[in-house]
């Protein structure tokens, strides 16, 4: 083995503490992650058997190293996914009392153990505002140290050439005649051009790109941040009602005409926004044959609306196309039949007459509901009595003995009324809420038919019920109005929730695909006087990508500096000896 190559193999093998401090200091803060430093802290303060303790200030410190860890910011993050699933299978006050008040109802044992669990509140609850809370505090622990550690990186230039570039995961060298100067200068160049940061550092060129990685995993932190505040305000500021509307009738945003209103604990009703809709016109069509008959075609509300004192406009509201309005928004949430309804007393005053909505109950709108005659009507010896008529409404009935009496289509083909009757008091003079959609026959008693059933009927459009003993009737108009029903929310956090998401999603897509990578470029003149060019590149993490853009800078920067030609074999001594022997002969 020649000289040379024993020199090689004895630099190759050995590792000086120099070496070792050089490549550690060129692979440093390729990411802005926080350190770990818990075993270090465990290893002073305790973490031996028999060590100090930590004490107060010791245990503060540790606490908030762990909270802001990445490892406990997804456990959090979890936990606040895990806890807003109760929040969408069970029926919550803030949405909906009246589902609330069936399921307990229905689940008289679950009932009781969800109440102690704050599932039928589980956005307000104690344990999903800790969650929510730790987490807030968890991100910004999180991200402060970091954004202040990437600006020292932006700040800083890229760090000098470790002393053994061979040792890098992506490597090249070759030999040229170039001046070592001259490399230099072409590589400086061209690494600029590739956009990476770059300066000269001793003998060797020092380039850094990829910053935009960082930059992205923290702006996804911080979109996190921006969504959890966005959710805070949309759950303090937001309101929300619903008010049904039949055909012609209209709506002011006020509090009193919402038939239900739910709001953020920091809403003022002062705040709701001064505005006003009629209902002009409900359109629903259906498919009328095939194996998809029923189903929804056309789901559409013409309405008149305007701000209070403003211009009267036109607008249609259809499913997910809500009518915007002064910042709140208007949806579609259902429809439904509302039979026009006349009733009269004994001697034929009319005592009420109107449209009566009535409750769809499957998906022909087969519809339930009640007819309530609170004042006006007097029975046959003057004394002042309420009335109250069940209805049974089908849009397509199907004809007596064809079956029960459900709708066959949702659609007006052949609508059918079917009312019962009752007399006494409706209790709704006592101050107590009441559902309008159903009759409490505790102080009602039937009307009875000959054979001491209660009296009901059947009822086509423009038909009559005469009530029995010449108590009065109920005449079905042929007029059916519809009704549709809406939902008035004003959510200031939305469009902030919507950036941050669209920012989360552009952070995340850097983070992923972005690679922090280093590049170093050394040309140093040889003991022959040939310049030895050396390039090696480091990344975060392994890449195939790596080795690719080094071999492509390699090539571009050795069309500057081509390889040297290789030297002319030096012979050896008993080829020399046998060169002069030959000579001599001849």
């Amino acid at each position: 083995m020649s000289k040379a190559a024993e020199t090689t193999e004895a630099t190759t093998a050995t590792t000086t503490d120099a070496d070792v401090d050089a490549d550690a200091a060129a692979g440093a803060h390729l990411s802005t992650a926080p350190t770990d430093e818990s075993a270090e802290a465990g290893g002073a303060a305790g973490g031996l058997t028999g060590g100090p303790a930590l004490g107060v200030f010791g245990w503060i410190r540790w606490f908030w190293r762990q909270l802001t860890s990445m490892r406990v910011a997804l456990i959090l993050l979890f936990l606040l996914s895990l806890g807003a699933i109760p929040g969408s299978l069970i029926p919550q006050n803030s949405a909906d009392e009246l589902k609330v008040r069936t399921f307990k109802e229905a689940h008289e044992t679950l009932a009781p153990i969800y109440d102690r669990l704050q599932l039928f509140d589980v956005y307000s609850s104690v344990w999903f505002s800790a969650i929510y809370i730790l987490l807030f505090v968890s991100l910004i622990g999180c991200i402060v140290p970091r954004s202040w550690q990437f600006v020292g990186q932006l700040r800083s230039r890229p760090p000098a050439a470790p002393r053994r570039l061979a040792r890098m995961p992506a490597y090249a060298t070759w030999r040229t005649e170039a001046a070592p100067e001259d490399v230099r200068e072409a590589a400086l160049a061209l690494l600029k051009k590739r956009r990476f940061r770059a300066h000269t550092a001793g003998d060797a060129v020092a380039a850094e790109k990829g910053y935009l990685r960082e930059a992205g995993n923290l702006l996804f932190h911080v979109a996190l941040i921006v969504m959890l505040v966005a959710f805070a305000a949309g759950q303090l500021f937001k309101s929300e009602g619903g008010k049904l509307i039949v055909e012609g009738d209209g709506f002011s945003n006020i509090l009193p005409q919402y038939d239900d209103f739910k709001s953020g604990s920091l809403f003022d009703t002062e705040d709701l926004a001064r505005f006003g809709f009629t209902l002009d016109r409900f359109t629903g069509t259906y498919e009328t044959s095939g194996p998809q008959r029923g189903t929804p075609r056309t789901f559409e509300a013409d309405v008149t609306y305007g701000k209070a004192g403003g211009e009267k406009k036109k607008g249609v509201i259809r499913v997910n196309e809500p009518l915007e309005v002064d910042g709140s928004k208007v949806y579609l949430i259902s429809h439904g039949y509302a039979p026009v309804v006349t009733v009269r007393d004994g001697k034929g005053q009319v005592v009420y007459k109107g449209a009566v909505p009535l409750l769809p109950i499957d998906n022909n709108v087969t519809s339930t509901g009640v007819i309530k005659v609170m004042d006006g009507y007097r029975d046959k010896n003057g004394k002042k009595v309420q009335l109250g008529f069940p209805a049974f409404f089908v849009p397509t009935y199907a004809g007596k003995g064809n079956g029960q009496m459900f709708s066959q289509f949702p659609g007006l083909v052949f609508p059918a009324l079917n009312l019962s009757a009752y007399h006494g008091d409706l209790r709704v003079d006592g101050g107590l809420p009441q559902n309008v959609y159903q009759l409490d026959t505790s102080k009602m008693t039937p009307f009875k038919d000959a054979k001491g059933d209660i009296y009901k009927k059947t009822l086509l459009p423009g038909e009559t019920m005469e009530l029995p003993g010449g108590a009065g009737s109920v005449t079905f108009e042929k007029e059916i109005k519809e009704w549709a029903s809406f939902q008035i929310s004003q959510q200031p956090g939305n469009g902030l929730a919507l950036a941050g998401a669209i920012a989360a999603i552009a952070g995340l897509v850097g983070s992923l695909f972005i690679q922090r990578r280093r590049v170093w470029v050394r040309a140093v003149r040889g003991d022959d006087g040939v310049t030895v060019v050396e390039l090696a590149g480091l990344g975060r993490s392994e890449s195939a990508k790596l080795p690719e853009e080094l071999a492509d800078l390699a090539a571009t920067l050795h069309s500057v500096a081509p390889t040297a030609p290789a030297p002319a074999p030096v012979p050896a001594p008993e080829a020399e000896a046998d060169q002069a022997d030959e000579r001599a002969e001849k």
